[in-house]
């Protein structure tokens, strides 16, 4: 795997901090800012909807600049959002720095998963993204339970500061680590990579990706009042549980890795399967701690064990576009995660409590796996019409492997 990959993952990290830290800050925001925790929520939201609005726009916008120029503004755009969501002294002030940050860390996401997939043969693309969700991961681990411990003691406003300073760091490593990747010999056309959406197998994948999401994420943007106002867990518990999940995600990331390039459907079947089981079995036991506590680091393995099966599926049907492939798995993964909290907190809206957020997450799962079911038969009968395998479909991808 070449070094560039890995210093992909390192800057996914700060990306990833930001995106999910706000599960652990959501109380201190909601009390700062005098708004509601759901209003708070929707902080999560407008990240999510300027990831699924940057990630196309972004890849169509940037075809053609310098792959490391282009990657070098955006972590830059992205730390100076963390800055000013730092100093924000009004709710709308924050909101709008989270989109501009989410533009930003929608667009290093398009363009370093295309890198991450020129850089490695077809057969390591699960591999490589799961290098880069691994970044993804250890933000889980790390980054978010130091964001809610850092808003705990110091105050919210000290973990984007933290943000901040990890977005330098990574900048640094992207000037000087990244090698400068030569544009493709012939002009990529945007009608061309825009043809990847009369593939209704592209439509699936968007569909999977973002009710895969969605689910877990309709639970996890609440997880901290859940722990403390269902569970009976005192505010200090708030950060462990939470690197808990990260934990899981690790290890999630690291299986799914390893199995997805050889087994991508089953993966996908008996990763989404496990996370509907463990969302009903956090709705049924929210009021025990101690149960709570397993079902967290359980649910981040089920989640991040799908992921990388679900990036690899996004660029073997999208191949003859791999920037907007990535572009479109960010979305995806986005739309899950704006429509997940939002339906959690139409939920606590409601009256309903915060353990059922995870039955509407359950909910979403289920569905997941249907539409799984229906690509899989596709996918059989495409091979069995066409008397081809794995690389019928990515024969495409391989000619395209240059960004």
């Amino acid at each position: 795997m070449p070094l560039a990959v890995y210093i992909l993952g390192l800057s996914v990290f700060a990306l990833g901090t930001s995106e999910f830290m706000l599960s652990g800050l959501l109380p201190p925001i909601a009390d700062d800012m005098d708004v509601s925790i759901p209003q708070a929520g929707l902080l999560i939201s407008a990240f999510a909807i300027g990831m699924v609005v940057g990630a196309p726009l972004l890849a169509v916008a940037t075809l053609r600049l310098p792959r490391k120029t282009t990657l070098v503004a955006l972590i830059s755009v992205f730390g100076v959002g963390q800055v000013a969501g730092a100093l924000a002294t009004s709710y709308e002030v924050l909101f709008v720095s989270r989109v501009v940050s989410a533009l930003a860390c929608a667009g290093f996401w398009a363009v370093g998963a295309a890198v991450a997939i020129a850089m490695v043969p077809v057969t390591a693309r699960a591999r490589a993204m799961a290098v880069m969700i691994g970044g993804l991961s250890i933000a889980n681990v790390l980054g978010v339970p130091a964001g809610a411990f850092l808003g705990e003691h110091l105050g919210w406003r000290s973990a984007f500061w933290a943000v901040g300073g990890a977005s330098a760091v990574a900048l640094v490593g992207v000037v000087t680590l990244i090698p400068r990747i030569p544009l493709a010999e012939r002009r990529t056309r945007l009608r061309g990579e825009l043809a990847i959406y009369r593939d209704r197998q592209v439509w699936l994948s968007i569909v999977v990706t973002a009710l895969a999401a969605g689910g877990v994420f309709c639970v996890f943007s609440y997880l901290a009042p859940l722990l403390t106002d269902v569970a009976g867990l005192a505010d200090g518990w708030v950060p462990t549980v939470l690197a808990l999940f990260g934990v899981g995600a690790l290890i999630g990331t690291m299986i799914g890795g390893r199995v997805a390039d050889a087994h991508l459907f089953g993966v996908l079947l008996s990763g989404i399967t496990a996370s509907t089981v463990l969302l009903a079995a956090l709705a049924l036991f929210a009021s025990s701690p101690a149960v709570v506590i397993v079902l967290s680091l359980l649910l981040g393995v089920s989640a991040f064990y799908t992921a990388p099966a679900l990036n690899a599926r996004m660029f073997n049907v999208a191949g003859a576009a791999p920037t907007l492939a990535g572009a479109t798995t960010t979305a995806a993964f986005n739309l899950g995660n704006t429509g997940g909290p939002w339906l959690g907190g139409t939920v606590i809206d409601a009256d309903l409590g915060y353990a059922a957020t995870a039955w509407a997450g359950g909910a979403m799962t289920l569905v997941a796996i249907g539409f799984v079911a229906v690509s899989l038969r596709l996918h059989s009968g495409s091979r069995v019409v066409t008397g081809g395998g794995p690389a019928t479909e990515t024969a495409s991808v391989e000619r395209t492997q240059r960004v």
